[in-house]
């Protein structure tokens, strides 16, 4: 029954907190022809996790490693403009495999940094049990590759989508930067400024992005 417990627990951890994850995902393969897609969310998804079961092991060094939130987030930023310049440009401008593996890499690299708290939490539900992690990272991936999925048909009809899933990168990308403990021990932003913060990069990028498709749609 513990063990069960625990498992549960880890499992509702991991689909409360996947709603980014799974927005990244469907964000970087958005690009992808349909079966290059599905290849690259299992692929992303699948990697991802294997790497999130070995951190969960030294999850309370993650916090001590400055700057490591702070890259992640910048990489998350530059994930959202490269998705923006990608929607703008023709769907045959880069060779189908080369994205799928760019795809790939953005979602491993992506997922790690953005889940340091999910890792600390599911470390402590576990308590260091293997296959509590193993088994609650795993029954997490169809929900994540479902809801990928979903994600990105939704992106295809309506690109507007792509606006706002960008925005919405920026904004997670902004609480990275100030969450890493390097900037909280310099700074101490405020939650007035980390709003602030949020706020200017969503927008940047909703803005950057309306161009570009503007710019895309007058050319052709």
């Amino acid at each position: 029954m513990h063990f069960l417990l625990s498992a549960l627990s880890i499992v509702l951890i991991d689909l409360l907190l996947a709603g980014d994850n799974a927005l990244v995902i469907a964000l970087a393969v958005r690009s992808l022809a349909p079966r290059e897609r599905r290849l690259g969310i299992i692929g992303g998804a699948s990697g991802a996790v294997l790497l999130r079961v070995c951190l969960t092991f030294v999850a309370s060094e993650l916090l001590t490693i400055r700057y490591l939130q702070i890259a992640g987030g910048l990489f998350v930023l530059w994930i959202a403009v490269k998705v923006l310049i990608d929607a703008s440009e023709p769907a045959d401008s880069v060779a189908a495999p080369r994205r799928m593996w760019q795809a790939i890499w953005y979602i491993v690299v992506a997922d790690i940094t953005m889940s340091v708290d999910n890792i600390l939490a599911i470390a402590g539900a576990s308590h260091g049990n293997f296959w509590l992690i193993f088994f609650g990272l795993a029954v997490s991936i169809p929900f994540v590759v479902l809801s990928s999925n979903l994600l990105s048909r939704l992106m295809d009809r309506w690109p507007v989508l792509v606006l706002m899933g960008s925005g919405i990168l920026g904004k997670v990308g902004g609480d990275m930067v100030l969450s890493d403990r390097y900037v909280v021990t310099l700074w101490h932003p405020t939650d007035t400024a980390r709003w602030l913060a949020d706020a200017v990069l969503a927008m940047g990028l909703i803005t950057y992005g309306w161009w570009r498709m503007g710019k895309a749609r007058s050319v052709a």
